[in-house]
């Protein structure tokens, strides 16, 4: 996607699939972001061991409130496949819509290391075809 320089990755309690998603895309050296609609108080320690095993230590992260400022700064905005539209007030919607993305991806949350595996592999092919720098 050319000309996106400043990613925000969201979801409902930003635990795990869009701090995944952040993490990858640090690691490629983009500005990124991720936030929650209803952040949870912990990352879930299976990702963190997932994220782990690609190098990537996201064990020190909190999960985070999601803003209009997030939003305003942002030059795309990806939706992990939660349904945000159920989680988040109209106005942020409708602010975030002429930018928003959604990967639709399964949540990572009670799942088993297999699986959680899996949806990490396919949040890292999808944030790699984000990054056309």
């Amino acid at each position: 996607m050319k000309g996106v320089s400043r990613v925000l990755f969201v979801c409902v309690e930003n635990a795990g699939r869009s701090q995944m998603a952040e993490g990858f895309a640090r690691q490629r050296g983009m500005s990124a972001l991720s936030a929650g609609t209803i952040p949870a108080s912990t990352i879930d320690p299976v990702v963190v061991q997932a994220m782990k095993e690609k190098g990537i230590d996201i064990s020190a992260r909190r999960p985070k409130m999601l803003t209009a400022q997030m939003i305003d700064e942002a030059d795309i905005i990806v939706a992990m496949g939660c349904s945000i539209e159920e989680a988040c007030p109209a106005p942020i919607i409708a602010q975030m819509r002429r930018k928003l993305v959604d990967w639709d991806l399964d949540d990572p949350k009670g799942q088993s290391i297999g699986r959680v595996r899996e949806i990490r592999d396919e949040i890292e092919r999808k944030v790699a075809e984000l990054d056309t720098r």
